[in-house]
């Protein structure tokens, strides 16, 4: 995930405004009896929905058993990296209890997704000083020879500055400082690729995140045909800091690197995919989703246990309303470092009649409106449907927008929808040991799960 969070602007709520979440009785309302939910749509859509809009926030505000199975998916299985004994079981209960719900549809659909594991790492300054500094491998990195390598270092903070002159045989530093993610995440993707082009042994880099309290953060990275394939792990900012200073003052710097990961063949998981079928247009599918993955630290709680959560609860909510056109839920697998389930879901459903994608990655946190890919007419449409997230202040639209697992989906032409987010402090968890439950506020996470079920209950009756 892992776009721009800039447009999540949206005001909070004043203390004389609609308190969020602070219901704590289990819903009573029957959403079946809302206007608008069992009859055709009259002159003014929006006037009609409005009251099934805000029946569908209030219920889910309401909704007390979203935090503790949260809590469930992420103490009972942890962190979730694609090819894992932990994702597979966390997919199997999911799945039974996506049944117990009532939602008889879930199922899993059959990916293969690559997989790398982590092995033991260390990274030790040898001179000025001896010294162990916290690192993390990034995934799909080679390890290094079993004894670790050792050489001298060189900090650099832009792409331009290396060398073959100040970086052959030497561990390259990459310490760009972190302006945005996507200003931030090149350095990661294809930082091997550059260091491995004038001769470097290994690469280092600053993580990705505006605030450290010394936790490194993982992520995908890539290697290019014909360029040697060297280590690669990141290392706090900290960390890339010290180095930084340390080379300014003219001090040697030198390290020994160990990583022992290793790229096994390819196992099977599975994409989750429940959905209610439309009562007038069910060929038709309004799509949302998440993914079920995550990275091998932390619990991937933000990213993306919470959203999957949310999603969940917002099927559920929508389910007795009978919407007009389906609604289907993916929880895709292999997000974090492949992206297989995308792949393989648009692969099996890409000549489906999508009339709109959602996707939820961006942690879960207050939810501020929209990012969107798509022709104007479909543009139109989103505007529209934001409307009715009005109590919830989440009616910004803006563009572009989708998602990583959207991407196949608007290749072929579907409007795609991102939904943003208040999460200034995202990056400050993503990807790394500090992405845990306790992280996740209980109150946003029913906010969440409201927008969602606003947002794709309303495309199901007014697309």
């Amino acid at each position: 995930m892992k776009r721009l969070l800039g447009w999540a602007t949206g005001l909070w709520l004043c203390a004389s405004g609609m308190a969020l979440g602070s219901p704590t009785k289990a819903p009573t309302q029957d959403l079946t009896k809302l206007p608008g939910t069992q009859k055709a749509l009259g002159d003014d859509p929006l006037a009609t929905l409005r009251t099934t809009a805000d029946g569908l926030i209030s219920s889910l505000l309401s909704d007390d058993r979203m935090y503790p199975r949260l809590v469930q998916l992420c103490d009972r299985f942890g962190p979730r990296l694609s090819g894992s004994a932990n994702l597979e079981r966390a997919i199997d209960w999911i799945l039974a209890e996506l049944v117990r719900d009532g939602l008889s549809t879930a199922h899993g659909e059959p990916v293969m997704v690559p997989r790398w594991v982590r092995g033991k790492e260390e990274l030790r300054l040898t001179s000025p000083s001896e010294q162990r500094l916290e690192l993390l491998g990034l995934g799909g990195s080679v390890a290094t020879p079993p004894d670790g390598l050792s050489g001298p270092v060189v900090v650099v903070q832009r792409f331009e500055e290396l060398t073959v002159e100040n970086a052959r045989d030497k561990i390259v530093v990459f310490a760009p400082p972190f302006v945005s993610y996507e200003a931030s995440v090149p350095f990661r993707r294809v930082g091997a690729i550059r260091a491995a082009e004038v001769g470097a042994r290994a690469a280092l880099l600053r993580s990705l995140t505006p605030q450290s309290l010394g936790t490194p953060h993982t992520g995908v990275m890539l290697y290019k045909d014909g360029v040697p394939k060297i280590p690669f792990a990141a290392i706090a900012p900290e960390a890339a800091d010290q180095l930084l200073r340390q080379q300014r003052d003219g001090q040697r710097i030198e390290a020994k690197l160990s990583l022992h990961s290793q790229t096994l063949p390819p196992s099977p998981s599975r994409n989750i995919i429940v959905e209610v079928k439309g009562r007038e247009r069910p060929d038709e599918v309004v799509l949302f989703g998440c993914h079920i993955d995550s990275w091998d630290v932390g619990q991937g709680a933000h990213d993306d246990a919470g959203n999957c959560v949310a999603a969940w609860s917002a099927l559920r909510a929508v389910q007795s309303l009978r919407p007009r056109r389906t609604i289907r839920l993916v929880m895709w697998t292999n997000e974090e470092n492949g992206s297989a389930g995308a792949k393989a879901y648009a692969a099996a459903h890409g000549n489906d009649k999508h009339v709109i994608a959602l996707e939820a990655d961006s942690g879960v946190f207050r939810p501020t409106g929209f990012l969107f890919s798509g022709d104007d007419a479909a543009l139109a449409k989103v505007h529209k449907v934001a409307q009715l997230l009005a109590p919830l202040q989440a009616s910004m639209v803006g563009m572009p927008g989708g998602g990583a697992d959207l991407r196949p989906l608007a290749d072929r032409g579907v409007p795609v929808v991102g939904l943003q987010v208040a999460g200034e402090r995202y990056f400050v968890y993503h990807h790394s040991a500090a992405d845990t439950v306790d992280k996740v506020d209980p109150v946003e996470l029913k906010q969440v799960a409201a927008a969602l079920a606003v947002f794709v209950y309303g495309a199901s009756e007014l697309w």
